[in-house]
């Protein structure tokens, strides 16, 4: 699945030829699933701001519910059938993702069987097949089953590229992991963040949350006061500093931990120096790329390096 903020789009303007939609007499209202029987506080029901979630689309209601929606809302199309059992999958998470975004985007839903012109209009050849809509014209798709995050993934790039700001939900997954880093439950934190990093290898939480496990493990049973002080008392003792800056970085001095470390490349080379460099990267993570901290010390690395 290509990310719309940082590639080119896969169509080019026209090649989903939608002309013959444009002008279509106006449509009856159609079928809005999510807003029929379950309350909006049921996952599939409306959003609590009462905006459309879910519509069923049509030949004859696409102009106005896709085209000229998506012009003011992106709009996410799943083509599916009743027969098809991947859309069985894929369809009530959509649904259940449009619903908890409360009217930033909506889930446009087309039947293949009843709709085999649209099909044909966006070259569909297998369903499930999703496209986005974003001002009036289709920005990116795929086709079949993906995972849950993966697909959160795609649809806040989707939205971005929609010029759409919406807060992230918080990632159940996340949330166990981070709960048994914090009880100390070090083998279950590091199994949950692997899990979620084989999904979504680029998922930064997750990698900051992995490398939060690697430092626990690595002060496990050090008093931090005596291990500060044999760092003073031996400043090129490569393991009392890497043991030092990890203890700081966990009480909250994490620039205090870069600078050791990045005097330490100084004073250091070939595979000891190269050993200090992995291990601060490794600190690196824990905050993340946007911190202005690492930013400084990342300078302050290369400067020490070249």
């Amino acid at each position: 699945m290509s990310d719309p903020r940082i590639t080119s789009s896969i169509f080019t303007r026209g090649a989903v030829d939608l002309s013959a939609l444009r002008g279509t007499p106006e449509p009856s209202r159609p079928t809005a699933p999510s807003q029929a029987a379950p309350p909006a506080d049921v996952p599939g029901g409306p959003p609590a701001g009462g905006g459309v979630a879910v519509i069923d689309v049509t030949e004859a209601t696409f102009q106005s519910e896709v085209l000229e929606r998506s012009l003011s809302t992106p709009v996410i199309v799943d083509f599916w059938a009743e027969w098809c059992e991947p859309c069985k999958q894929l369809s009530p998470v959509l649904e259940r993702l449009a619903a908890e975004g409360q009217g930033a985007w909506v889930l446009a839903r087309v039947d293949v069987d009843a709709n085999p012109r649209l099909a044909q209009m966006f070259r569909v050849q297998g369903i499930p097949m999703v496209f986005a809509v974003v001002g009036g014209q289709p920005i990116d798709a795929f086709s079949g089953v993906v995972p849950e995050a993966q697909l959160r993934q795609w649809i806040q790039a989707i939205l971005k590229a929609g010029g759409v700001t919406v807060a992230e939900p918080e990632d159940p997954r996340l949330t166990e992991a981070d709960d048994a880093l914090m009880s100390g439950d070090l083998e279950a934190a590091e199994a949950a963040y692997r899990k979620i990093l084989a999904e979504s290898p680029a998922d930064a939480a997750a990698e900051a949350g992995l490398a939060q496990v690697g430092v626990a493990r690595r002060v496990a049973g050090a008093d931090p006061r005596a291990a500060l002080a044999a760092a003073e008392q031996a400043p090129d003792d490569i393991e009392a500093q890497l043991l030092a800056a990890d203890i700081e970085v966990l009480s909250g001095l994490a620039e205090q931990a870069y600078a050791r470390l990045v005097g330490l490349v100084r004073r250091t080379a070939g595979d000891d120096r190269d050993k200090v460099r992995q291990h601060l990267v490794s600190l690196f993570t824990i905050a993340g790329p946007d911190d202005p901290a690492v930013a400084a010390a990342r300078r302050a690395l290369a400067s020490a390096l070249f």
